[in-house]
């Protein structure tokens, strides 16, 4: 019996931390904001890269043509 109540207190605790994490998880301070901004200019300026690329791409084959 007490190995049993140990095991369901483990299991509260580990579920109560992992909760605990997804609450935290939650809120976005202004480190997070930040790093979302970089995410999406490094991603505005892939995108711009290939269409650089593509660019170039089509004005060298018509170039040949």
């Amino acid at each position: 019996m007490k190995a049993s109540l140990l095991r369901k207190l483990g299991f509260a605790s580990m579920i109560a931390l992992m909760l605990g994490g997804v609450v935290a998880c939650d809120n976005e301070g202004p480190a997070e904001e930040a790093g979302e901004n970089i995410d999406e200019a490094m991603e505005d300026a892939g995108e711009s890269m290939e269409d650089l690329g593509e660019d170039v791409q089509e004005s060298a084959e018509e170039a040949q043509n």
